[in-house]
């Protein structure tokens, strides 16, 4: 199924790095962006490369360059900004390589070609960014994983955190992970809890979908699934309070369910992030 819809991806590349979002998969990212069956027109990240350093440090270079080459491969086209150094009057050195502006520029000019356009940064500086877009009419979506400016969030039609998304950021521990199979490591959120029962329920995403809208996991159609948790798996730090407030992120290890067919448990609940922490 083809939406018809023509999509604009505009990465923030070191904000991401910056705010939890190391190591993040672009051909996941690729794959999230063409959900809904969209054309992909323009893939487009801006990345930082110190060529100061790189003159000094081989092994730098080489994996910087190798990384952009493997993001290429994926079919995105790289905006590298070279660092720049800054000393201050103390003498403290200080390291910029700042895109905002490129970023915001090809996205203006390439608007008129887009019908929806994903932004990946937490920057609130893109805010009126948003706006004018949404103005020409393209949807904008934002995916954001730490220090994501709220103003920002509450400005485009839907925003996604990149830790909920399958695969899109690995799980260093967990190399050979298969996202929503038992034994797996996943992230959701806590949807319903019962502090005097001592149990609740955690929401995951299975799979990337068009219908991320169908948020109940009783729905059909729904890429939810639902996977009951007991508070004696909660690790120490996790709070009540932090279980309660939606914005909390749990990572977790699905279980099979002994009570119920085709039910998921979770075990080894901790915190993968909290608006809070």
């Amino acid at each position: 199924m083809n939406s018809g819809l023509r999509v604009g991806v505009f990465v923030d590349a070191e904000n991401v790095r910056y705010n939890g979002g190391y190591q993040m998969r672009y051909d996941v990212l690729r794959r999230y962006a063409a959900r809904s069956g969209g054309e992909l027109l323009r893939l487009n990240t801006y990345m930082a490369f110190d060529s100061e350093r790189a003159r000094e440090d081989y092994e730098y270079a080489k994996k910087a360059r190798a990384y952009q080459q493997m993001v290429r491969d994926f079919g995105w086209k790289i905006t590298v900004k070279t660092v720049r150094r800054y000393t201050d009057d103390n003498g403290n050195v200080t390291t910029k390589a700042n895109a905002d502006l490129d970023m915001a520029v090809d996205a203006m000019l390439q608007a008129s070609m887009l019908d929806k356009v994903l932004l990946v940064t937490g920057d609130g500086d893109f805010l009126q960014v948003v706006n004018a877009l949404q103005n020409r009419g393209c949807r904008v979506e934002l995916i954001g994983f730490k220090n994501v400016s709220r103003q920002l969030q509450q400005s485009v039609d839907t925003f996604y955190s990149g830790y909920l998304i399958p695969d899109l950021l690995p799980i260093p521990y967990e190399p050979r992970n298969e996202w929503g199979k038992v034994g797996s490591c996943v992230r959701g959120v806590c949807t319903k809890w019962f502090p005097d029962k001592g149990y609740g329920f955690l929401r995951v995403l299975d799979h990337i979908s068009p219908n991320l809208w169908i948020t109940d996991p009783r729905d059909e159609g729904s890429p939810y699934i639902s996977v009951f948790c007991h508070a004696n798996e909660l690790a120490e730090d996790v709070t009540e309070d932090l279980v309660l407030n939606r914005e909390t992120i749990l990572e977790f290890y699905l279980s099979e369910s002994e009570q119920k067919d085709n039910g998921f448990v979770a075990s080894n609940v901790r915190l993968a992030f909290s608006i809070n922490r």
